[in-house]
């Protein structure tokens, strides 16, 4: 007899071997005592999660005949009579089940349909199941509307999904919707336990935990998985060779990787990623396992008195590190985890990936990437290498000098440079401040060295307002005087006139909007016959049928019954280009009114103010 796989030998037969999906079972198990039973059902959730179980339970619920034949709708069918043991077996007459990802035209569900009209032939109830229904076509769910509203009371439908947003609102609301749930890691684990028992197949706890994680909440991934490991581990289901199986990180690097982020240590964390690269081990699942393990120690920080699984050999570590790392850098490291995961497809290399990803943190870290905080130096300060008697020997040799030149717009006052010195080289020169920043006009700037270097220095001789904006101006060009915007190349011509007529008046009346009001504004009419008008274009992507034909159709509603004919090429006079002329006028006219005024001129001249440029706006 050929192997049967662990999925379907242990598929569940009732709804008492159900596990994860309590609150589907308890629905159906009521419904089915009660007699209160819907035509139509529909079963949403991920791969793996039972749809396709819960649905032949369901058949055999409804057909099942009990051990003496005399058995009716029951939420426990026996397993044993004819209808169940057929149903269990895929060749029960009066149960269907249709592939809608490969079935999915009108012409499959219609052959489904016509058996409808047939009574069942076996069983109490027809049952139709479609599974993968969103992957239906439209007119196949068209099809099927009627006969899924109204059934005859012996039909009963079953559909499954993994998608149910594609599955039409005319069909949801014809169906009871149950959306079975992803299995928690636990529960996936406590069944794999109970099945390895069974198998009488020796398995260490932590193999069968990592197992339940990868799962991701299917079942029946977990099944093939574990199958997977049996045949890997020769028989036997232990932590090494899982973990190489699936390729995750050893939860020691996980540790390693946080105690070395903890203790800002840059160079371990580089090394612990080559040693990951020459294992080649996965770069994403060391963020996951990352994420699980700076979780439960976030737990710990926020819930320090909350009990601890003593199953888990690693949980003494995770509390050092709990206890050791702040708790911000704890959630910022989590965060990093989490979203570095989407970074490792973008790199050219995921280990190159991982390694930015877990700097960033030391990156935040404050003196955490320098190997001295003595190293860190302000670039505008003066050298800490002088021993203590530099500064007064600096001070001593030191003379400002006081500058007036009436050509600066900005008088820096600039300090003899001391001579070598032995100990130390000389100050670093400052030349003034960067061109970016502004100083108030009785307020020099001082370079901070000089600043230090001078014990009493005498007062500088600063510039008037008048005389500073006079220089200024001489020296600067004046950027609050208005000038005219770029020419625009407008030829105008009769045509033009109309054309530009015609569109302001179709735009008016709401004839054009959206894409036809820029297909016009942006034509220039070449010339027009009685049936035929010619129009030129610049851009291509304006240039669609369906916009060409309501232009059509708005211009026969002004009394103008011609066809258009478009090409491609320069643009001289067109509404739009009118429309930029006239607005680079009014802004002009607006700008050259407030300048003139009597009143701007002589806050200009007395307050030293300037017209900020784009202010000026034309009413």
């Amino acid at each position: 007899m050929s192997y049967l796989v662990l999925a379907r030998k242990y598929r569940p037969r009732n709804f008492t071997e159900m596990v994860g999906q309590e609150h589907v079972v308890q629905a159906l198990t009521n419904a089915l005592v009660q007699q209160r039973l819907h035509h139509a059902y529909l079963f949403t959730g991920t791969r793996g999660v039972g749809k396709t179980t819960v649905s032949r339970i369901l058949a055999k619920s409804l057909n099942c005949q009990g051990a003496d034949g005399q058995g009716g709708i029951t939420a426990e069918p026996c397993g044993v009579c004819q209808a169940c043991r057929d149903i269990d077996a895929g060749r029960f007459v009066d149960y269907t089940e249709l592939d809608a990802a490969s079935n999915r035209g009108v012409d499959e569900v219609q052959s489904l349909l016509e058996q409808a009209v047939y009574k069942p032939v076996q069983g109490r109830f027809k049952v139709f199941m479609i599974d993968e229904v969103h992957m239906l076509t439209n007119t196949a769910f068209n099809a099927m509307l009627k006969t899924l509203e109204e059934p005859p009371e012996y039909l009963k439908f079953v559909l499954a999904t993994t998608d149910p947003q594609k599955v039409p609102v005319t069909v949801l609301s014809r169906c009871l919707q149950f959306n079975l749930r992803p299995m928690a890691p636990e529960t996936v684990f406590e069944h794999l336990t109970q099945v390895l028992v069974q198998e009488n197949i020796p398995a260490e706890p932590l193999a069968l935990r990592m197992l339940a994680r990868a799962a991701r909440g299917s079942m029946r991934d977990a099944l093939s998985l574990t199958d997977q490991a049996i045949a890997f581990g020769s028989g036997q289901l232990q932590e090494a060779t899982v973990r190489q199986m699936l390729g995750t990180v050893d939860r020691s690097h996980v540790l390693q990787f946080i105690d070395a982020l903890d203790r800002a240590d840059g160079a371990t964390v580089v090394d612990l990623v080559e040693t990951l690269r020459r294992n080649g081990l996965s770069a994403a699942s060391t963020l996951e396992d990352m994420s699980l393990v700076l979780q439960r120690m976030a737990v710990i920080q926020a819930v320090p008195n909350m009990a601890q699984d003593d199953s888990d050999p690693d949980a003494h570590e995770i509390t050092r590190l709990a206890r050791s790392m702040a708790a911000d850098e704890t959630q910022l490291l989590y965060s990093l985890c989490l979203h570095g995961r989407g970074e490792l497809g973008l790199a050219p290399d995921e280990y190159v990936a991982l390694t930015m990803v877990l700097l960033r943190l030391l990156a935040f870290k404050p003196g955490a990437m320098t190997s001295t905080p003595a190293e860190k130096k302000s670039p505008r300060s003066a050298p800490e290498s002088l021993t203590p008697s530099a500064p007064q020997a600096v001070k001593a040799q030191a003379a400002p000098t006081p500058v007036s030149a009436p050509s600066a717009p900005r008088p820096v006052a600039h300090a003899t440079p001391a001579p070598p010195y032995t100990a130390a080289p000389a100050p670093v020169q400052d030349d003034g401040p960067p061109p970016w920043v502004d100083l108030e006009e009785d307020e020099p700037f001082v370079s901070d060295v000089h600043t230090e270097a001078v014990q009493d220095p005498p007062p500088l001789q600063v510039l008037s307002v008048r005389e500073t904006s006079e220089s200024s101006e001489r020296t600067a060009p004046r950027r609050d005087v208005p000038q005219r915007s770029a020419a625009v190349e407008l030829i105008p011509t009769d045509e033009g006139e109309f054309w530009a007529a015609l569109v302001r008046d179709m735009s008016d009346k709401e004839l054009i909007n959206a894409l036809v009001r820029e297909l016009a504004l942006q034509s220039q009419l070449l010339g027009r016959d009685t049936d035929r008008w010619q129009l030129r274009l610049e851009r291509a992507s304006l240039n669609q049928p369906a916009a060409r034909e309501r232009l059509k159709t708005a211009l026969q509603a002004l009394g103008h019954e011609v066809e258009l004919a478009f090409e491609m090429g320069k643009v001289t006079d067109s509404p739009l280009l009118r429309n930029t002329v006239a607005a680079n006028e009014r802004q002009w006219a607006a700008q050259a009114l407030i300048e003139n005024d009597p009143l701007v001129q002589a806050m200009l001249r007395d307050f030293g103010g300037k017209i900020v440029p784009d202010s000026v706006k034309p009413l």
